[in-house]
């Protein structure tokens, strides 16, 4: 199984199709895919798990979402 999901992030190219975001405008799927990422890796870490299954999001996020939004994004998460 792991296999075969690493395998999958490996020949990523784009976000695929989302049918919870179907309209051309795709800002709350970025967000989300952020979200996501930073929530799996929070539970993952904490249950002492491999953190790969996450990379999905953080693949998905980082071709869907302007830098300058991570960025500030990241920031606020640092400041608390």
């Amino acid at each position: 199984m792991s296999g075969n999901f690493e395998e999958k992030i490996k020949n990523y190219r784009t976000a695929p199709f989302d049918a919870r975001f179907p309209n051309t405008n795709q800002t709350r799927n970025c967000y989300q895919n952020y979200l996501d990422y930073h929530r799996c890796k929070k539970v993952l870490s904490a249950k002492n798990q491999k953190t790969t299954p996450c990379e999905w999001y953080r693949r998905v996020y980082k071709s869907l979402c302007p830098i300058a939004w991570v960025q500030k994004w990241d920031e606020q998460r640092q400041s608390g």
